[in-house]
């Protein structure tokens, strides 16, 4: 029975990939920092909280670090534990610098010393394009990040590829563009607009949804989908970097009027920039309304990838598309706010 270390286990992704390795026989252990209020409703809503062995693990304490990699002797380790808000990341950039960047260099040395031969996935993103030098972004694009998450996972790149290069070690990243999921957090703008929508429908809360730039453009795909593309780049005889995404860009605006439509909503956009609205035809309600505190300070106008290589090395392809993505989280919020 192969072990293998995921970090961030309470997240979307940790939760989605424990699930398919469990489910391939692995024993997976789940790293997680210690809070005085843990969430493992992820694991609970895909049935695997029992299975999975949680321990307690920091990204920004060396010796806890060193001391899980040396009693686990994992086979594999998939770093997923991350600052990974962007917005958060122009409040707080010396923690999310320290967890996302110098965290990731104390897993890789943790490893070098106590597991050499463990193989590592490095959860890396398409915010690392940023102000993008290329369209489609392939994994040969220049980076120019636009945040200090960006600038942050671009530092862990580039040492996981060095480590590989440096110590002969089986060093891999997944350059992710945007995934989504029911099980995505609540501040990503994807899940608040499914929760608003949901809230609107049942007559919960009323108030109109705040939004930051909406002409932001994306490559959404489903996050389930995604951790199978991590796991495969792990089964590599050679370690290597991978895209994954679907090939297509949507706007945040587009995202809303289709999860809107899916419950019989048409939007009529009114106003510009920071005073714009968005009003339910039907009834002239504002539903949506800009919030100016939601802008970046830098923002990232276009991210769309090129998945070719993972398509034709792993035989990866993305198989949800746009709408049928929102249209499935959409439900799942009316389903958990009726549920609950």
């Amino acid at each position: 029975m192969k072990k293998a270390l995921i970090t961030g286990i309470t997240g979307q992704d940790g939760a989605y990939l424990a699930k398919l390795l469990i489910d391939k026989g692995y024993e997976v252990y789940g790293a997680m920092r210690r809070t005085s209020n843990l969430n493992l409703w992820r694991l609970e809503y895909l049935g695997i909280s029992e299975k999975v062995k949680t321990i307690d693990f920091d990204l920004l304490e060396q010796s806890n670090i060193l001391n899980v990699i040396k009693d686990i002797q994992p086979d594999e380790v998939y770093n997923l534990a991350a600052q990974s808000f962007v917005g958060t990341s122009f409040k707080q950039p010396l923690l999310t610098a320290d967890t996302d960047a110098i965290g990731v260099l104390r897993i890789l040395d943790a490893l070098k010393t106590f597991k050499i031969d463990a193989k590592f996935y490095q959860a890396s993103t398409s915010e690392m394009f940023g102000k993008v030098q290329e369209t489609p972004q392939k994994e040969t694009t220049q980076f120019y990040p636009r945040s200090p998450y960006g600038v942050s996972k671009l530092f862990a790149h580039w040492m996981t590829i060095n480590y590989k290069e440096s110590y002969n070690m089986f060093c891999c990243s997944g350059i992710l563009f945007n995934h989504e999921s029911p099980l995505r957090g609540p501040e990503f703008v994807t899940r608040k607009v499914c929760i608003k929508i949901a809230q609107f429908i049942l007559g919960i809360n009323i108030t109109p949804l705040e939004i930051g730039n909406m002409d932001s453009k994306r490559d959404w795909g489903y996050a389930k989908e995604y951790v199978e593309g991590m796991y495969l780049i792990m089964q590599e005889s050679t370690p290597d970097n991978f895209i994954l995404s679907t090939g297509e860009t949507h706007t945040v605006r587009e995202f809303i009027e289709k999860a809107f439509e899916y419950v019989g909503i048409k939007i009529k956009w009114e106003g510009k920039e920071s005073e714009e609205i968005g009003i339910n035809i039907a009834d002239g309600k504002t539903l949506i309304k800009v919030n100016p505190e939601f802008y970046r300070p830098s923002e990232v106008d276009l991210l769309i990838g090129d998945y070719t290589k993972a398509k034709t090395v792993l035989s990866w392809e993305p198989q949800t598309k746009f709408e049928d993505l929102v249209k499935l989280m959409t439900q799942a919020e009316l389903n958990r706010l009726k549920n609950n």
